[in-house]
């Protein structure tokens, strides 16, 4: 089998909020065709026009070759080999960042290519099941312009996702920093209230999780809120601090009892290890599209493992990505949640309608996959529709 083809479809929603604290509303579909007829399907999480300009841009030497062009005539059954490959070849403008998103978005399509064509699952190829259910996460993002809209649509949607059957939720708490929502920039104390208001309508036996989305300067301001949230019961808060600071990560971890998450960002494993060695995060959040796909997922998975600590991805896009966060967290043992966008509680038209992610819930519980590749089915016409 040979790789003869790989199409780009850049997608965005007629009317994007710029100050939205939300990416979901555009995205990069990859489909790398074979001469066998077998196509595969990937997504990345970053500005879908330069991910696109990376596959495609013309090489002009041997550290700077062009990603579509290492990939022609390539077997795309040896994903990690050609993983290998696409890092090395594009080193120069790649190695971190924007290149690793692209390579991540390719590798996926890959291993869907390879489960289709020999007839398993991806989790099958990724070691097998270490689980025999999945658990997700309804990940929350409220609307609003002002706080009061914002913490009644947060509390809204927490007992929706209650009642659609949800054991875990996450809340989006987005409240101040450089990413808050439509520029809202509220205290400390809207932040605890907010948590406190949804810990009291869900109830204590629901699992709850809260991203504040890099909220604070530095980990003793951030440590001040820790405190204030330890009595609601929280599995972790995400991103209190920049992924750079990793001594305010330590910091946190010595003196918190609430476990930290980050990682959405990271780009390959070697940042991992910074992260949970220097920051000692206790769970490591890698987003399977801008990690480098399940290639490098399942490394940074394995590294986390090797310290004891959790994995739970990252996946703030489409049914492609929340498949593929699927099947990692079937491999993984120490994987005990997927973030998981509920479509009837995303406002996300391309959560919505770009793409059937095979996954069906039942009481709170994802079965194991058993679609060859990753299961996605792609709607084109809805491709159609939203391209740029």
């Amino acid at each position: 089998m040979k790789i003869t083809d790989i199409e780009c479809h850049v997608v965005v929603i007629p009317e994007v909020e710029e100050d939205a604290c939300s990416s979901a509303q555009d995205d990069i579909v990859v489909v790398v065709h074979t001469d066998e007829g077998i196509s595969g399907i990937g997504e990345t999480d970053t500005n879908p026009w330069v991910v696109r300009a990376m596959i495609e841009a013309r090489g002009t030497h041997c550290m700077a070759y062009c990603l579509k062009e290492m990939l022609i005539g390539e077997d795309p059954l040896q994903p990690e080999a050609l993983w290998d490959k696409l890092y090395i070849g594009s080193a120069m403008t790649g190695r971190r960042g924007l290149g690793v998103c692209a390579i991540g978005a390719l590798d996926m399509a890959l291993w869907d290519i390879r489960g289709k064509a020999l007839g398993e699952p991806c989790w099958q190829l990724l070691g097998g099941p270490k689980k025999d259910r999945i658990i997700p996460y309804a990940s929350l993002l409220p609307a609003g312009n002002t706080l009061e809209q914002y913490q009644r649509s947060l509390i809204e949607r927490a007992i929706q996702a209650k009642e659609a059957g949800f054991r875990a939720a996450k809340l989006e708490v987005c409240l101040k920093g450089p990413y808050s929502h439509n520029a809202l920039q509220e205290s400390d104390e809207a932040i605890v209230k907010t948590v406190a208001a949804c810990r009291e309508a869900v109830g204590a036996e629901m699992v709850l999780m809260v991203d504040v989305v890099y909220g604070w300067r530095d980990a003793k301001e951030a440590l001040r809120v820790c405190k204030r949230l330890e009595p609601y019961d929280l599995f972790f808060l995400e991103t209190p601090l920049s992924p750079d600071d990793l001594d305010g990560h330590a910091f946190l971890a010595d003196h918190t009892s609430i476990r930290i998450a980050s990682g959405e960002w990271l780009t390959t494993r070697f940042e991992f290890i910074d992260l949970l060695d220097r920051g000692r995060v206790d769970v490591a959040q890698p987003d399977v599209g801008r990690i480098g796909g399940l290639t490098e997922a399942r490394r940074v998975a394995e590294l986390a493992g090797d310290r004891g600590r959790l994995v739970v991805p990252h996946c703030w896009k489409t049914g492609i990505g929340i498949a593929a966060s699927a099947h990692l967290a079937v491999a993984t043992a120490h994987c005990p949640y997927i973030e998981y966008l509920p479509s009837d509680l995303c406002d996300s038209a391309l959560r919505r309608e770009l793409a059937d992610d095979g996954l069906t819930m039942k009481n709170g519980e994802i079965p194991l996959p058993t679609r060859p590749g990753l299961g996605v089915e792609l709607n084109m016409e809805a491709i159609k529709k939203y391209r740029a």
